[in-house]
């Protein structure tokens, strides 16, 4: 906490004494206060704290009404925005038939969409889930990996089982893909199909082909929402191949009905190393560039 808010705590037994600027103790005296509250529910965790700074740097009092308003219900928990992009993310998929979210790994792009469509099923909004990742390999062949088609493309897939694991638990995921309420498939396998009364979740957009965009988006059949997610750092397609999402962005920009969340390294709710790695990189990147130029 004194790191990341710039002050010095003291304590004794309960007492706290917060030396700093008078903006930064107030917010570290707001986060103590937060997580004692917490303390009520179980341990503290590094993750616990974490969120909680990072929910306080960005300006979110998780206490509000609003963000109880655009707060997402699942199942097996109550999931917040922690951000303004996080609640203008969340309100852009209520809102929108096709909704982009972009940026970094860690802000939570494709979490947040999965929390929306698990929200959608049991409201019963939509009848089915359908769950996509194009399947490009980042350095690795899938011929060398062992098993048929379907578990070849399993580790792609994983990011997306693990958050619906954690929001409906294990069972309850495993029948409802058994009956097809919930459909997880590689890109590939979209083409020709219309999907009607469905929440479309593309993850990895960035290593989607333009013609494969183009084909994902035109899949939307009445009453289904689409949510796209990806990030256009991290595109792991041959350099001859431009990326979907990449031009998706200026091709579809001011479209009605669509909408597009950017997110930036401050976003990031994993390690705080891992903003800060973002952003060595991005330097790095942008200082190569100008020694080219």
């Amino acid at each position: 906490m004194e790191r990341r808010l710039g002050v010095e705590i003291n304590n004794r037994g309960n007492l706290f004494r917060i030396l700093g600027a008078p903006d930064a103790t107030k917010s570290a005296g707001d986060v103590l206060e937060r997580l004692y509250m917490l303390t009520s529910e179980g341990a503290l965790t590094p993750a616990k704290v974490h969120l909680h700074l990072q929910a306080e740097s960005l300006g979110l009092d998780e206490d509000t009404g609003d963000s109880e308003t655009i707060a997402v219900s699942t199942r097996r928990a109550l999931i917040r925005p922690r951000g303004a992009n996080q609640r203008n993310y969340l309100q852009a998929i209520r809102s929108h038939d096709i909704s982009f979210g972009v940026g970094p790994a860690g802000t939570g792009k494709t979490y947040l969409a999965v929390a929306c469509a698990v929200e959608a099923l049991e409201s019963e909004r939509v009848r089915r889930l359908v769950l996509v990742r194009p399947a490009v390999e980042a350095g690795e062949r899938l011929g060398f990996l062992p098993g048929d088609m379907s578990q070849k493309i399993d580790p792609y897939l994983r990011p997306l089982y693990d958050a619906l694991y954690e929001m409906l638990g294990f069972e309850r995921v495993a029948k409802l893909i058994e009956r097809s309420v919930i459909e997880v498939a590689p890109l590939a396998f979209m083409r020709g199909r219309t999907l009607n009364e469905s929440f479309i979740i593309l993850d990895e957009g960035q290593n989607t082909t333009v013609e494969q965009m183009k084909m994902f988006l035109t899949r939307i059949g009445f009453g289904s929402t689409a949510v796209v997610t990806g990030d256009i750092t991290q595109i792991d397609l041959p350099r001859e191949r431009p990326s979907g999402l990449r031009q998706v962005i200026d091709v579809l920009a001011g479209t009605e009905g669509i909408s597009f969340t950017f997110f930036r390294s401050k976003d990031v709710v994993r390690h705080p190393v891992v903003a800060r790695i973002l952003d060595a990189y991005d330097s790095f990147d942008q200082g190569r560039t100008g020694s080219e130029v």
